[in-house]
């Protein structure tokens, strides 16, 4: 049986241009991106516990509980707002899965990266989604570029 399925929130303010990175500049903002993709995973998951008591509890007692959901959500607007500006994409709340622009071969790519994994390990063609292209190489050899 599949959890609580809830409205993800998408950021209010206007995207910016999509910022190529090479796969070491990628790889240097990481320990930003771990700290706010975990805070991400954290807080979506609070939400979600938060979503499942409200709908067990009567509901004349669920204003405190949507205040608690709300106040998850706007975190979670800010947390990737925070992605955003730094030049990467949230792809996964419950993994922490974020997607930074390459290049490759004349062509823009995802490098791929999850809350947990120590480096950017993974790249797929922007028109793939989640299909993984190539997996575990050494993408420095592979020319992916800004």
């Amino acid at each position: 049986m599949a959890g609580p399925q809830f409205f993800t929130p998408r950021s209010v303010r206007p995207s910016r241009p999509r910022k190529r990175f090479s796969l070491e500049e990628a790889n240097k903002s990481l320990p930003l991106v771990r700290r706010i993709a975990a805070d991400i995973v954290r807080t979506h998951d609070e939400a979600v516990h938060v979503q499942e008591n409200m709908e067990r509890t009567d509901p004349k007692k669920r204003a405190d509980l949507q205040s608690k959901f709300e106040q998850a959500m706007h975190l979670l607007e800010d947390y990737v707002d925070e992605l955003s500006e730094i030049g990467c994409e949230l792809k996964d709340y419950q993994t922490g899965l974020i997607d930074f622009t390459g290049r490759h071969k004349g062509h823009d790519v995802c490098l791929c990266w999850k809350l947990g994994e120590d480096k950017i390990g993974y790249w797929h063609e922007m028109e793939t989604g989640l299909a993984w292209t190539a997996t575990g190489l050494d993408l420095a050899r592979e020319g992916i570029t800004r």
